[in-house]
């Protein structure tokens, strides 16, 4: 589902990781942009210079685990945070 507003910050950048595998036009769009493919860029560049985070192009948002887990490997980590 669409946001109805533009998002920003870290809520920016977790819509636009989450929908990057399906192109930067429908990130932007899911990401409450619309066709305006421009300020989304602008505003997710921002947000991630803003995290310490390198942006060029949103396929950086796609890391090797989000890779590895779309092949069908699993994913191994603690139940929770406090157990290790």
């Amino acid at each position: 589902m669409a946001s109805p507003t533009p998002l920003h910050d870290t809520d920016l950048i977790d819509c636009a990781k989450a929908n990057a595998k399906d192109g930067v036009e429908t990130a932007a769009y899911l990401c409450g942009y619309g066709k305006d493919i421009n300020t989304f860029e602008r505003e997710l560049k921002k947000a991630c210079d803003r995290i310490g985070v390198k942006y060029n192009e949103l396929g950086d948002l796609i890391t090797d685990q989000d890779t590895i887990i779309d092949r069908g490997g699993i994913e191994i980590a603690p139940d929770t945070p406090s157990e290790l």
